[in-house]
């Protein structure tokens, strides 16, 4: 059996890790990939956007599933076009993958459906938008967010009016976010703890993950810009059993429900960002895909063959499939390059890596290349350490453990995951 996995992160080399448990053994691609998952699949040199160039090497080279990992080229229909040529894809056709594409639209299903999420309204003239804020009850700190994929920091919490004009008038006005940014959303700040819940859908059933949490920002405390995050842990202790009943009646099941009823049959993985108010569980947003790096310490724990899953969802039959989970926890921390996620220099060299591996941490390389059998920054999130452990302590401690074991000039990482 050949699989493709489209992508080059962190997230992309957990998956790869997890098919290669697989009782099937796989035979691995993936495109464009990177140096630590070129020693576990052969790297195909094309961008992970380029339909054409996927449909025409899954062709050529009889591959018989191909797995669409990140976020644009869902949103472009490479599902749709390798559907149209006969070829096996896990991952949303480009009309379902519109719920992470469009906040505008993910933000109408909602509120069309009566699944629980924050008030808001939608602007595209930044005056309009200004004149609502100025609003005698308008309350701060308010939320504006770019309708399109930003990659992951198309969000300003604005503490204040003047904080807020500024987002909207960038967002609008400046371009900040280019055309993802020429309709924003304004919402209403929800308070409580964020959770973050994955699951496996077929359009008919759906089936959570484990929970996880993670830290977008880039610095200790949750300090600094908002990044595509900076690591994760699972289980979430504030996800209870009684939380996941009441979000699986008021929140997952119904937004499968209501993508079907708008005649969109989704299939792959859902993402759900979760906030637990004092009103109850809420929805802060949703992606079309496996979060990076909550995948890193959710696969690790899935004690289901990945294979068996993704062809499930692909044949619409996973109401059959009973999908096991091991005990322990899972702790990632990321590593990455001086001065990301803004500016920041590549090519150095990483040191410890096999170092780090005899502490029994798993390593996910992200911005990394291979060069004469030594590692090579090419990134700014670069590597993914994860422990795990009987408990989310044990977990935490072996992550960091294998962390303190890698260098490299001008890194950084934070010292508090799993501390929120």
């Amino acid at each position: 059996m050949k699989i493709l996995v489209i992508g080059g992160g962190g997230r992309e080399h957990a998956i790869i890790k997890k098919l290669a448990e697989s009782p099937k053994k796989p035979e691995l691609y993936c495109a464009p990939g990177n140096g630590g998952i070129s020693r576990e699949a052969v790297c195909v040199p094309f961008k992970a956007v380029d339909r054409e160039a996927a449909v025409e090497f899954a062709l050529k080279n009889q591959i018989d599933m191909v797995v669409v990992a990140p976020d644009d080229p869902l949103s472009l229909g490479m599902v749709d076009a390798l559907e149209a040529a006969g070829i096996r894809a896990f991952g949303p056709v480009a009309a379902a993958a519109r719920i992470e594409s469009s906040k505008v639209f993910s933000k109408t299903l909602m509120k069309k459906y009566g699944i629980p999420t924050a008030d808001y309204e939608v602007f595209t003239d930044s005056a309009a938008a200004i004149a609502y804020l100025e609003r005698a009850e308008q309350k701060y700190p308010a939320v504006i967010k770019a309708d399109g994929l930003a990659l992951g920091k198309g969000v300003i919490i604005a503490p204040d009016f003047s904080s807020a004009c500024e987002a909207v008038q960038g967002m609008l006005d400046g371009g900040m976010f280019g055309e993802s940014g020429r309709r924003i959303v304004i919402e209403e700040f929800m308070t409580g703890p964020e959770v973050t819940v994955l699951a496996f859908t077929d359009g008919t059933t759906i089936k959570p993950m484990v929970s996880s949490q993670d830290h977008k920002r880039a610095f200790d405390g949750d300090q600094g810009p908002n990044t595509g995050g900076m690591g994760a842990f699972s289980p979430s202790l504030n996800y209870t059993d009684e939380i996941a009943a009441v979000c699986m009646e008021t929140i997952f099941r119904p937004t499968v429900a209501a993508l079907a009823a708008e005649g969109i049959k989704y299939k792959g993985v859902l993402y759900f960002g979760l906030m637990l108010t004092p009103d109850g569980p809420r929805v802060v947003e949703y992606n079309s895909r496996f979060g990076d790096p909550e995948t890193q310490c959710i696969l690790p724990r899935l004690d289901t063959d990945l294979v068996e899953i993704f062809d499930a969802v692909i044949d619409e039959r996973l109401g059959s499939l009973d999908i096991r989970w091991k005990p322990e926890a899972a702790c990632c921390v990321v590593l990455a390059s001086g001065g990301y996620p803004v500016k920041y220099a590549s090519g150095y060299e990483i040191k410890g890596l096999d170092e780090a591996e005899k502490t029994g941490v798993i390593l996910y390389h992200a911005g990394t290349r291979e060069e004469n059998g030594r590692f090579y920054t090419s990134g700014g999130r670069v590597l993914g350490v994860t422990g795990m452990g009987i408990t989310l302590e044990d977990a935490i401690r072996k992550a960091y453990e294998g962390a303190s074991e890698i260098s490299w000039t001008d890194f950084f990482y934070r010292k508090d995951i799993g501390r929120k």
